[in-house]
């Protein structure tokens, strides 16, 4: 605790530093997303083979994520640091630079690897320079960048790609990444390095491979049919044998590459599987509004995310308030508020038609985002502070990793349930439908949907197929705010310590 004056002393620019990496790295989540069609077209991909640019970056940044705490601790938390930063640049102006598919997917590839650690070392370091007291402040700060990163990403990537090319989404990394990088170059403090520390390679590479044939099998499992494509059996195959390798190896071996240990505090095991439920919700719930406002409201991209804004704007002030509750209230309540408001939103949004009205989409996108806020922060503190701090970069990697997995799998389900139930609607919807059927004997309806001419009964099923979504994303708002709920009673496993205080940490009994 030696160096916690000094450290105190650059807190602020550290804190900017570390938030500007964060925000760089959330940032490119989503905001390559909306250019992928003008990527398709200046390399001459297929749809197929676009998507690897997506699949790419998260494959690698979910394989890399882990081994934090083991290179953090082998060549300094600084270092590392450092070294992520400037890589995640250099990779961004190699993707802006890009010729080929080939080469995109590539630096695509080294993006990801560097980018893995940037937020769990900015959690990681947040955490080590501000005192108990503090820490949720600091928590809101980070969860800010964190959560508004995926909001932002559309905004920003359609605004660059609309008025200057797609290359310029990686290119906006450049100032981000100096800025950061000469900030911590100068402010950040080294930790201690341990050379004699090896890595568990087994562990490590089992782990991996069952992540990436994970995420791959989600990512391209919609657009394959699931289980009916050989090439999805062959990565659930492969995933199940790694993560089973994995798990045995991880309780046998002297020195596993996740130590056990970390899950026997019962808060960080409670928080790990929160943070799965939240990553399913967060990502899932974007990934359904935003095609939902362009492709059955026919909003343009910048619309779309000018009325998904307020969402972001929800999440930093509730941030800002939980983070000065933090320690003076019980975190079970805060949580239960934001998982109040949480499914209120998704509740809320089974009544929507694309008639809704844009004040409608921006409150309910503000009590969402409030939702989110509330339980970013405090999950974020009460799952790794009471954790040794030579496991907090351990920890924090874990934790990342559980969110972005549960991100994967929220959307991979609801994308998958919409394009079913979008099918199951529509046929039961048609039986309805027949020539007999006296309502199109009212000439305002006959006149456009006639299903006795080529036209007619086109523009009848282009209706019908309308309608069918539209009750298929209800069906999907109603899962989301089923999974919301179920995970409540998980907050008993959290306890406040004696006193409750604003010195006391939550801490488990």
């Amino acid at each position: 605790m030696a160096a916690a004056p000094a450290v105190g002393g650059n807190r602020a620019a550290i804190t900017v530093c570390v938030i500007l990496a964060t925000l760089m790295q959330a940032l490119d989540t989503t905001i390559a997303n909306v250019a992928l069609p003008y990527m398709q077209g200046s390399v001459s991909a297929t749809q197929d083979q676009i998507d690897w640019v997506l699949t790419s970056y998260i494959v690698a940044a979910a394989i890399m994520t882990p081994p934090t705490g083991f290179l953090a601790g082998r060549f300094g938390l600084k270092r590392l640091f450092l070294v992520s930063v400037a890589g995640f640049t250099v990779a961004s102006m190699l993707c802006g630079m890009a010729q080929s598919l080939t080469q995109i997917v590539l630096f695509r590839v080294l993006q990801g690897a560097f980018g893995a650690a940037l937020v769990p070392l900015s959690q990681s370091v947040l955490l080590n320079i501000n005192p108990p007291e503090r820490q949720g402040s600091a928590m809101a700060l980070w969860g800010v960048a964190v959560m508004a990163g995926p909001i932002l990403g559309p905004v920003i990537g359609g605004w660059l790609t609309a008025n200057y090319t797609w290359r310029y989404v990686f290119y906006i990394n450049l100032p981000i990444g100096i800025v950061a990088f000469l900030g911590m170059r100068v402010f950040l403090t080294d930790t201690a390095r341990n050379p004699a520390e090896k890595l568990d390679w087994f562990g490590f590479g089992t782990l991996s491979l069952g992540i990436g044939a994970l995420q791959v099998l989600l990512d391209r499992g919609e657009q394959l049919d699931w289980f009916g494509s050989g090439e999805i059996w062959i990565e659930a195959i492969v995933a199940a044998s790694a993560f089973y390798l994995f798990l045995v190896h991880t309780f046998t071996a002297d020195e596993p590459f996740v130590k056990p240990a970390l899950f026997r505090d019962r808060n960080f095991a409670a928080g790990m599987a929160f943070i799965f439920i939240v990553g399913v919700t967060y990502l899932a719930s974007l990934a359904l509004i935003t095609p939902y406002l362009q492709n059955l409201m026919n909003y343009p991209i910048v619309t779309a995310g000018l009325v998904l804004g307020p969402r972001g704007i929800g999440t930093m002030v509730a941030m800002m308030i939980v983070g000065r509750l933090v320690g003076r209230v019980d975190t079970r309540l805060l949580l239960v508020i934001g998982l109040g408001l949480t499914a209120w939103s998704f509740h809320d949004m089974t009544g929507w038609t694309p008639d809704v009205s844009q004040m409608t989409i921006m409150g309910n996108g503000v009590v969402q985002g409030a939702g989110l806020g509330f339980l970013f922060v405090p999950l974020s503190t009460v799952t790794l502070a009471t954790l040794p701090p030579d496991q907090r970069t351990d920890g924090t990697g874990l934790f990342n990793l559980s969110r972005n997995i549960g991100s994967s799998v929220g959307i991979s389900v609801v994308t998958s349930l919409l394009t079913q139930n979008t099918q199951a609607n529509h046929a039961d919807i048609v039986q309805h439908v027949t020539a007999v059927n006296r309502v199109f004997e009212t000439p305002a309806i006959a006149q456009f949907w006639n299903p006795a001419t080529d036209a007619g009964r086109a523009a009848l099923d282009a209706m019908i197929t309308r309608q069918a979504q539209i009750i298929a994303y209800i069906d999907d708002f109603k899962l989301l705010m089923i999974a919301t709920l179920i995970v409540i009673p998980l907050l008993i496993v959290f306890k406040q310590a004696p006193g409750g205080g604003e010195d006391h940490a939550l801490v488990v009994e």
